[in-house]
């Protein structure tokens, strides 16, 4: 199995999940950790699975103007986002696999997660998905990651790594 981890991440918190998910998966075979600025356009033919990470923005999958706030408020500059990068993403007809991940404050009764957006747009593109879309939290806008969450996302890429490899091929 060959998986391509495609990653938003402003402060940091979004990247450390996507390397701990990467660590997860990596018993399964090679994982391709990649920042969205410098994610290929599409998947390579031999990526099994694709695994997508992006911080949550106004409820959703960033913006250039919420990514421009979040750079007011110390952030990375960033010039594209995932939301940007699906929307140029060919849709798949391979029957690969793919699942979404998000971080967000937690706040109870807030709605919306990045990664429930990102695996919505994955699944009409053609994705099959692996898992359902995981959220992580962070404690404030520039985190920190709330404790266990680095333990809890290497645990989860080992299940997507376990179902990915017990699912039925197309």
């Amino acid at each position: 199995m060959t998986t391509l981890v495609v990653v938003e991440s402003l402060f940091g918190n979004t990247r450390a999940i996507a390397d701990a998910v990467a660590d997860g998966l990596s018993a399964a075979g090679p994982v391709t950790v990649v920042g969205v600025d410098d994610a290929p356009a599409t998947p390579a033919d031999d990526v099994t699975l694709l695994v997508v990470g992006a911080p949550t923005h106004a409820f959703s999958l960033s913006r250039p103007n919420t990514r421009k706030a979040a750079e007011d408020q110390g952030a990375e500059h960033h010039p594209t986002g995932v939301r940007e990068w699906l929307a140029a993403l060919p849709a798949d007809t391979s029957g690969r696999a793919a699942a979404a991940f998000s971080t967000r404050i937690p706040k109870k009764f807030v709605p919306g997660s990045a990664a429930k957006a990102a695996a919505r747009r994955l699944g009409r593109l053609g994705y099959r998905p692996a898992a359902p879309p995981e959220d992580y939290f962070v404690l404030d806008t520039a985190g920190p990651l709330r404790a266990g969450e680095i333990d809890r996302a290497r645990a989860w890429g080992k299940r997507l790594a376990k179902a990915v490899n017990n699912a039925p091929r197309r």
